[in-house]
């Protein structure tokens, strides 16, 4: 028998109740926020209930940073009921480990309470409630100057990491063109890295603020989270060194990857500008890559887009070590370059730019034509386009190969697809 403190919303209430009842367990509080079931477990606790579950909502409401180390001081488990991805993110963001989702039929709510996981009650010298997790991936996408499509390998990244099970962030950074909404049939009218970035600058910017802010690509195949860029390039004075940084790190905390579309220059004009404290309009594009786990340094496969790829992968290399860059080289085509397209390709890299092992994804003017036109990504506009697969297979032994920064059971989920797919 386990004694239940609830603080669920009424629907959910009424629908555990009965098997909560029937199964023998016995209810000692109920409540409608996480400060008064707070109260109420001093009251339960003074009746000396010996194995105390709080099963709450994961929502701001119900759950805080309060309830759980009070909980954890009175040697109570909490239990959170997620509805949403965003409400599992806000559980993580907590410490708290045991989340199941709101919709579970009771013997899977059953077997959490009997059984649950093992978790610590602290991490290193912090206790859990401080949100002492590790930090999301941040993957930034560059390429030089002459669309050699950053937004749509950004896009599609974003997509192949989110099927995967994991949530994705994906901003827009370029100050030059953003192309991510409309790539995707989405309004940038109010663009939403911008206002993330003005709310970082004077530190209000929360996750419920992200929420608002952000627009959502909703998808059978796996949704993601989107900040538009700029819609006028005039407005690029927004996006500051600081802000973008600030931004960026508390990203880390809400997702578990963050993707970044970025800018093509890495130029540095404080040479010619007489005022050295004025913002710089390539400020972002660096500081995201110097923030970034992974680059992703993508070109196009034709004459002209490799030697323009190989002048800047000089100034690329002079802004971060690429010892953590992937190079992908888009639309390679037998039309452009002759027989072997692959081969000639990869010889070029190696020979002007002592660059190996760099991906190659095959030109498919049809497919990447039907995912713009719908407003849609690869996997869901051509799913067995040749072009998505090498996508895929990059993102999967390159950017989910590394350690995953989700935590709990969905790293040891993530892990255990990555051997298996190994095998």
């Amino acid at each position: 028998m386990v004694a239940l403190a609830l603080a669920l919303d009424r629907h959910t209430e009424d629908r555990l109740l009965g098997d909560l009842v029937e199964h023998g367990h016995t209810v000692v509080a109920r409540a409608a926020t996480a400060a008064d079931l707070l109260g109420s477990l001093d009251a339960a606790g003074a009746r000396g209930p010996t194995d105390t579950v709080a099963l709450v909502g994961a929502a701001r409401l119900t759950l805080t940073a309060e309830l759980i180390n009070g909980c954890d001081a009175k040697g109570v488990r909490v239990i959170a009921l997620a509805a949403t991805d965003l409400d599992r993110r806000y559980a993580a963001s907590l410490g708290l480990y045991e989340v199941i989702g709101a919709d579970a039929r009771w013997p899977d709510i059953e077997a959490m309470l009997v059984g649950g996981i093992a978790v610590p009650l602290r991490v290193g010298d912090q206790s859990r409630a401080t949100g002492a997790l590790r930090r999301g991936s941040v993957i930034g996408v560059w390429g030089p100057a002459g669309a050699p499509g950053r937004t749509t390998l950004a896009i599609n990244i974003a997509a192949e990491i989110a099927a995967a099970g994991h949530t994705v962030v994906l901003a827009d950074v370029d100050t030059y063109s953003g192309s991510v909404a409309p790539s995707l049939g989405m309004l940038d009218e109010a663009p939403g890295f911008a206002a993330a970035c003005r709310l970082a600058g004077s530190d209000s910017l929360r996750q419920s603020e992200f929420e608002r802010i952000a627009q959502r690509y909703n998808s059978p195949q796996g949704a993601f989270w989107v900040l538009t860029g700029l819609g006028r390039p005039s407005r690029w004075p927004e996006l500051s060194s600081e802000r973008v940084t600030k931004t960026i790190q508390a990203l880390r905390l809400w997702a578990d990857y963050v993707v970044l579309d970025t800018g093509f220059s890495l130029e540095s004009d404080e040479e010619i500008s007489s005022d050295l404290f004025a913002p710089r309009r390539n400020a972002a594009t660096v500081s995201a890559l110097r923030e970034a786990d992974h680059v992703v340094a993508c070109g196009l496969a034709d004459p002209v887009g490799m030697a323009r790829f190989l002048r800047a992968w000089v100034e690329l290399a002079d802004v971060l070590t690429t010892e953590r860059v992937s190079v992908v080289m888009n639309r390679v085509r037998a039309s452009a370059v002759g027989l072997d397209p692959n081969g000639q390709v990869v010889s070029t890299l190696r020979r002007f730019g002592n660059i190996d092992g760099a991906v190659l994804v095959p030109n498919d003017q049809q497919a990447t034509d039907a995912a713009v036109l719908t407003g849609r990504t690869l996997r869901d506009a051509a799913p067995k386009s040749p072009a998505r697969a090498s996508i895929r297979r990059f993102v999967q032994s390159e950017l989910l190969a590394e350690t995953a920064p989700v935590t709990g059971h969905r790293r040891t989920v993530s892990w255990r697809r990555r051997a298996a797919a190994t095998s």
